[in-house]
């Protein structure tokens, strides 16, 4: 195919990372969330949690 090589120049200019850097971070923020309602979900002695769709867990 027709392929250039960049200059020295043109690869400084190239800027890039950002979005995977957010994403990861949302990323890890979501699977801290996660992690910690379901510590909380478990570790508790009684409880009642309500998830769309009408499933409803009660325990004492």
């Amino acid at each position: 195919m027709g392929y250039k090589r960049l200059s020295d120049e043109e690869l400084a200019l190239i800027k890039g990372g950002e979005a995977i850097t957010i994403s990861s971070v949302l990323a890890i923020m979501a699977i801290g969330l996660v992690a910690v309602i379901t510590f909380k979900f478990f570790s508790s002695t009684t409880g009642k949690a309500v998830f769309p769709g009408g499933f409803t867990f009660q325990w004492d």
